[in-house]
């Protein structure tokens, strides 16, 4: 059948029913109910302006039905032509006022529906209908990644940048709400529109006040308390958030959504096992939900309980194959199970379904780190920067991608002594902004203060704090470096300044007892340790202050003490990789528990297989158990990748020298005595200097008397 034959079926239909339609009919009507005065019979002309009005109308809602049913375009044409012809016939109408705007909406010619919405504002700003039409047209025109639906609670939104375009029509949508919620104090779903559209202008307060005003009213309303808890969330006010839901949990029988927002926040007020019991009653609630599985796959990855966290993101892979982030963590995991194949094999899912993303060439890096393939994870981070280098370079999330990508190739060439390209890499990462600038003159102190140049490190730390004078991390770094030099005193001094009596004081003491540490003033090292350890926190917060007082007391020979306290860094977590290192390496140098020594060591390397001191750890425990073999395969290791370390020098020089290579041992013992001379005044151990000295002197000495006689004399 042809179009217009459906339409004209319809109107015979309409005919026969829609009379009561008619805006003038209807405002007749109104009229005789206010009076009983009979009317007085209309002119010809004003009854056939009358019926022309009423036809126009009728044929434009009835295209406008058409449109709906088959979004053809011709019928929004016609359907907002014949509204305009009856808007003229009758323009004090507001029922074809909003009907024309509503077809301008349903067409997306939203310019022209705002403008004949603003119209019928201008006559009656308290006309409710039109008010909504227009909240609606600007909500259409945010786009659905703005503003979610159904005003949910939106975990996408918070702090943000609007760009100005959408400020305005931010602005434009708050006002009609607003007006919506004065209007019509009951429209509970207008409201929460107007709580998350403050959420997108960042007005917080303002949304707050709104999402309160709902729930006074309503209080079980689930979409005001889930964008509350996320309106806190965004705040970092987790205990509000938590305070919130608890009541509500314990009040009834809580949702799956709800449960999972609880999750949320106890995740973001770090009690992680909290966490992980809600995740779990969500993913009980509703098993097809991905993500709460996701929820309780984050915090399981957190807590560092990588079986369970495999088994969840294997589940969310059998249900959600193609999300490249489920691939992303399952190399994660694999990674820190040290099942690098399936880690790589995990890499290359994601590459696959997201080639460009920044956070898997990351990761990809950070394997090939983990395997020891350093040049091929320097070769893939620079490639990632010279393709993005390549794009525009004033889009934000490019810079915030190569800021990433240039840390972690800095840190890389670090990581292999390779402290040149490391500071130029830093210094590129400089031009991307403030932020990047203040974050990458960090780095490059950090650098020179690994590569033993103190002085330049001041000097950068100098310049830095010149540019942000406020900044408490250059500050801090800067106390450091003045402690690395011997400057106790001023050290401590800048450090004490910043403590404020809150928990952050933790990471402040913890830097006063390491400048202590090194000053070798143990006393007011330790006080400084136990005041970190004693401060509120979580059972790892004080994984650190804990390990700093075994590392303390282990340089003050009490060696019970310092046992003691890396027990207890262990019963926290058993994968702490420093404290398993000091501890073996401590009772392989006292030749004590030998087959203990080298387990423990063992299980640090586990962690870190390719880290240089634990290297070394293990092939001493294996020279003190005389396995030669073994400790010099261990130490030759350790020396490729710490070149500079004087007492891997020593260690490497004494396995030769028990082996019967007395010019290797002298080589490696001359090696050591140049780095010791090399050494910042805090690293240097005279009575360590003195033992070599004395070995490659007395080696010296046995050489010599091994030579045949004239063996040195030059020919005549």
């Amino acid at each position: 059948m042809k179009p217009h034959c459906k339409i004209a079926g319809a109107l015979f239909l309409a005919g026969l029913t829609l009379s009561a339609l008619t805006p003038s009919r209807v405002a007749a009507q109104a009229e005789a109910s206010k009076s009983n005065t009979p009317r007085a019979a209309e002119s010809p002309d004003l009854e056939s302006k009358r019926a022309e009005t009423y036809y126009n109308y009728t044929m434009g809602h009835i295209a406008e039905q058409m449109y709906e049913s088959t979004s053809r375009s011709e019928y929004a044409t016609q359907a907002i032509d014949f509204y305009k012809k009856a808007y003229a016939l009758d323009p004090s109408s507001a029922v074809i006022g909003e009907r024309l705007a509503e077809m301008y909406w349903k067409a997306q010619r939203l310019n022209e529906a705002v403008q004949e919405a603003q119209q019928l504002l201008k006559r009656d700003p308290n006309n409710l209908p039109t008010r909504r039409l227009l909240g609606r047209i600007y909500l259409r025109s945010l786009g659905g990644g703005a503003t979610g639906t159904n005003g949910g609670a939106g975990k996408e939104t918070g702090s943000q940048e609007i760009p100005s375009g959408q400020a305005e029509i931010i602005k434009g949508a708050i006002e009609q709400y607003r007006e919506i919620c004065r209007l019509d104090p009951s429209d509970s779903e207008s409201a929460l529109w107007l709580a998350r559209l403050y959420r997108l202008q960042n007005s917080h307060q303002k949304a707050e006040e709104v999402l309160r005003g709902v729930l006074k009213t309503d209080p079980q309303n689930q979409q005001a308390i889930e964008q509350l808890t996320q309106l806190f969330l965004d705040e970092g006010k987790s205990a509000d958030a938590v305070a919130l839901l608890e009541g509500i949990v314990q009040r009834g029988r809580p949702s799956a959504s709800l449960l999972s927002l609880l999750g949320d926040a106890y995740t973001q007020a770090k009690d992680l096992a909290k966490a992980e019991k809600v995740y779990r009653q969500a993913v009980a609630l509703d098993p097809s939900e991905i993500n709460y599985q996701r929820g309780l796959g984050q915090t399981l990855l957190a807590e560092e309980k990588f079986p369970d966290a495999l088994s969840v993101y294997q589940k969310i892979a059998e249900n959600d194959g193609d999300d490249p982030d489920t691939y992303l963590r399952l190399a994660q995991i694999y990674r820190q199970l040290h099942q690098l194949d399936k880690a790589e094999e995990n890499l290359l899912q994601a590459r696959r379904r997201d080639p460009g993303r920044v956070e898997v060439i990351y990761n990809e890096a950070m394997l090939y780190e983990s395997q020891g393939r350093f040049e091929d994870a320097i070769h893939v981070l620079s490639d990632a920067i010279s393709g993005i280098k390549n794009q525009t370079a004033s889009v934000p999330s490019s810079a915030r991608a190569l800021a990433i990508l240039y840390q972690q190739l800095g840190q890389l060439y670090r990581e292999v002594q390779n402290y040149p390209a490391a500071v130029n890499t830093f210094q590129e990462m400089q031009r991307l902004g403030d932020e990047e600038d203040r974050r990458a003159r960090l780095w490059i102190l950090d650098t020179y203060r690994a590569a033993k140049d103190i002085p330049k490190a001041l000097e950068t730390a100098k310049e830095a704090l010149e540019k942000y004078p406020n900044d408490p991390g250059l500050a801090s770094s800067r106390a450091m470096l003045l402690g690395e030099n011997g400057q106790t005193d001023e050290a401590v001094k800048i450090l004490r300044s910043q403590l404020t009596g809150a928990e952050s004081d933790r990471d402040t003491f913890l830097n006063i007892a390491q400048v202590y540490e090194r000053g070798r003033r143990y006393k007011e090292a330790e006080e400084a340790a136990h005041t970190a350890e004693v401060l509120p926190g979580t059972p790892r917060d004080s994984e650190m202050p804990l390990f700093l007082l075994g590392a303390i007391y282990e340089r003050q020979k009490e060696y019970d003490r310092a046992e003691e306290f890396f027990k207890r860094v262990l019963a926290i977590n058993p994968r702490n990789s420093m404290a398993l290192n000091y501890y073996g390496y401590m009772l392989g140098d006292l030749g004590t528990r030998l087959d203990e020594a080298r387990a423990l060591v063992q299980r640090a390397l586990d962690e870190e297989p390719y880290n240089g001191a634990y290297l070394d750890s293990l092939g001493w425990v294996c020279y003190k158990q005389n396995k030669l073999v073994e400790a010099e395969a261990f130490l030759r290791k350790a020396v490729e990748r710490e070149s500079h370390d004087p007492t891997i020098h020593s260690h490497l020089g004494d396995v030769y020298f028990r082996s019967g290579r007395k010019d290797l041992a002298a080589a490696e013992w001359e090696k050591s005595l140049a780095e010791w001379h090399r050494a910042l005044p805090t690293e240097l151990e005279p009575d360590k200097v003195a033992e070599v000295e004395k070995k490659l002197t007395q080696v010296k000495h046995r050489i010599a008397q091994q030579k045949p006689a004239g063996e040195d004399t030059k020919p005549q």
